[in-house]
């Protein structure tokens, strides 16, 4: 199974300088598929879930353009060739 994860550029420094992330794995849900991606990329995991493995209130988490939120948060599924955003909330003026 193939997912690709979108990196925001708050985040691409803890990826790599990579705007996406292409994994191949075996998995079934968000938060396995989350999994995979913190074994590539372990320093975005603290800045994605808290120290309970709970997303982040300032953080949305999208698949193929919805929102886990929406669909059953973590245990969403997945499907082959899904695409991942992880965005940040930004704040400033």
């Amino acid at each position: 199974m193939t997912m690709t994860f979108m990196i925001p550029g708050p985040l691409r420094e803890l990826a790599g300088n990579r705007s996406e992330v292409q994994l191949q794995g075996s998995a079934a849900t968000v938060s396995e598929a989350l999994a995979l991606l913190w074994a590539s990329t372990p320093a975005v995991r603290d800045r994605v879930l808290n120290e309970r493995g709970a997303v982040r209130p300032h953080v949305h988490i999208f698949v193929d353009g919805e929102s886990i939120r929406d669909s059953g948060g973590l245990a969403s599924p997945i499907r082959d060739g899904a695409r991942i955003f992880i965005l940040p909330a930004v704040s400033g003026g």
